[in-house]
């Protein structure tokens, strides 16, 4: 069944998706959103361990959406999960912690800055850290940012503070603020898509500790489902269509998008026409859906006659080290270990760039310190271990009870992924999804100054962690990727043999095609990237309103 055409059609809710429905609604264009997720209301987010993490609460389940993974173009794909953001209208921004770092200006010249790396697809990104500013502004302003910022080598350049004071903390903060100076380095405030006051119509942080992994019933995390979407409902502009899965997107004789394919709740096919068709899937979905809308005119699959969708894929790398403190050892010397305040929000930035390669790289990235997530069948897994190393019995109620008088501080890195020829998202036509849509096959051949990069910055988290005196120091790993950090399957810039946007993330080959999730980004720096796709997004929704009022 064809629908009414509208001005323009969003697929997707999230980080990408909501600022252009607001945007676009506010400017009165008629918009239609659709989520292939549910939208849940406040009252759905309950603390339900099993129900939020072990379930398909937010992630689709693998033997009904896989997504395809494998190392390197002659491993073998292993069915999973990963590389799934969240299916519900606020996609990921919904379960976030909500670290909300700005990229630096270097972000926007990573090749000028290191030059040609072999084995690396490193580009400039077609505008600058100056101009992608003010919504950065806007960003924070709309989602409702709390924050401080403190000088530092690597501070990004701000026109103003944070709109929200930063969050209360617990009194470790104060500690690695102490070893940090004593080491010369400079610990920051970690700014969060969190209220620290009512803001908006919404309410203050209740400080529950959950905020990763789930929803937040009072509405205090700045996902766009609590920030973004109502306004935009409330503009009259905006219908919002959830669990509706798009399948293709169709074009007319000249090639221009005409439409959306998708499948409404019932499982019934439906075609939204659109003058506008804006895509914002995340990175791995928004290729998939593009690589699958073959046509006549886009044999090799919609905007990619470059042969450019789906490559320059990049995640995040990870690392992360824990350190234990023994409560019942170590609070008479520090009472304060019991303080029940669930948030540090500290991180460090002094590594972000380095003055040469004699520890084998260049771009670093940032230590982000926290409390381990408390979910205790999490923990409790963690602790059973598996195969010959796992323990039970005794053994295990001993490392319960154990953890039970513990307070365990980690810290996350995020650290620069570069591109990589070996690194890329494709269709695999022999496996389709329950919708019998071909599935999404991902290929990872990291570059080796990752994993230099991450153990170093693994290193120098474990330097803080150790001069706080901790009962035990673990280090879980230098050599992961966070893939629900995606970014540069549709690389933008400004030549269409090397890019697949413009730098106003309009598909070069299709003129009323956009997409405006991380797919555009042709670095990912070395943070979290969420609010740099709403600013991006916000800033792509400014120049499109202004031409289309012009005509």
């Amino acid at each position: 069944m064809t629908k009414e055409a509208v001005d323009v059609c969003i697929i997707g809710s999230g980080a990408g998706g909501a600022p252009m429905a607001l945007e676009l609604g506010r400017a009165g264009f008629k918009v239609v959103v659709l989520e292939k997720g549910a939208h849940y209301r406040p009252q759905d987010f309950v603390h339900d361990e099993i129900l939020n993490s072990r379930r398909n609460f937010f992630m689709p389940l693998p033997w009904d959406e896989p997504h395809l993974v494998r190392q390197g173009a002659t491993g073998r794909y292993e069915r999973t999960n990963s590389a799934w953001t969240a299916n519900c209208v606020g996609g990921g921004t919904v379960h976030m912690s909500g670290y909300f770092y700005r990229l630096k200006p270097v972000d926007f010249r990573l090749r000028s800055t290191l030059g040609d790396i072999k084995g690396a697809n490193l580009a400039d990104w077609p505008i600058s850290y100056e101009e992608f500013a003010p919504f950065y502004d806007k960003a924070e302003t709309e989602l409702g940012v709390s924050g401080e910022a403190r000088p530092h080598p690597f501070a990004e350049p701000r026109s103003g503070p944070y709109p929200l004071p930063p969050l209360d903390v617990h009194p470790i903060a104060k500690e690695i603020d102490r070893v940090c100076q004593e080491m010369k380095w400079h610990p920051l405030v970690t700014a969060r898509g969190i209220l620290s006051k009512p803001y908006k119509g919404r309410a203050a942080c209740s400080y529950c500790a959950l905020c990763g992994s789930y929803g937040c019933e009072v509405g205090a995390k700045s996902g766009t489902n609590a920030s973004l979407i109502p306004q935009a409902l409330a503009t009259g502009n905006v219908e919002l269509r959830p669990k509706c899965m798009a399948r293709t997107i169709e074009v007319d004789k000249d090639g221009k998008a005409k439409s959306v394919v998708y499948l409404d709740p019932d499982g019934v096919e439906q075609e939204q026409p659109a003058k506008l068709i804006v895509v914002s899937c995340t990175a791995v979905e928004s290729a998939r859906l593009l690589l699958n809308s073959t046509s006549s005119r886009f044999p090799k699959g919609l905007a990619n006659g470059s042969g450019l969708v789906g490559r320059n894929l990049i995640f995040s790398s990870f690392g992360e080290s824990r350190a234990t403190f023994r409560v019942s050892k170590q609070k008479a010397s520090r009472p304060w270990l019991t303080a029940p305040d669930p948030f540090i929000n500290r991180s460090i930035q002094d590594f972000y760039l380095m003055p040469d390669e004699r520890f084998g790289f260049r771009k670093g990235g940032t230590m982000g310190f926290m409390w381990t997530h408390p979910n205790p069948i999490f923990a409790a897994v963690g602790m059973a271990g598996s195969g010959k190393e796992g323990v039970f019995g005794k053994e295990l109620k001993d490392r319960m009870r154990a953890y039970r008088d513990s307070r365990i501080l980690q810290f996350e890195v995020y650290g620069e992924f570069l591109p990589t020829p070996g690194t890329y998202v494709t269709v695999e036509p022999s496996v389709k999804d329950k919708y019998g849509i071909p599935v999404a096959g991902i290929t990872l051949d990291r570059h080796p100054m990752d994993f230099a990069a991450t153990r170093f910055l693994v290193e120098r988290g474990e330097e803080v962690l150790m001069r706080l005196d901790p009962d035990d120091l673990e280090r879980v790993g230098v050599a992961g990727e966070t893939t629900i950090l995606q970014h540069g399957t549709c690389r933008f810039g400004k030549d269409p043999a090397t890019s697949v946007l413009d730098k106003d993330c309009r598909a070069h080959e299709v003129p009323n095609l956009y997409v405006v999730d991380g797919s555009f980004m042709p670095s990912a720096g070395g943070v979290t990237t969420t609010l740099t796709i709403a600013a991006n997004s916000f800033r792509v929704a400014h120049n499109l309103v202004r031409k289309l009022k012009k005509g």
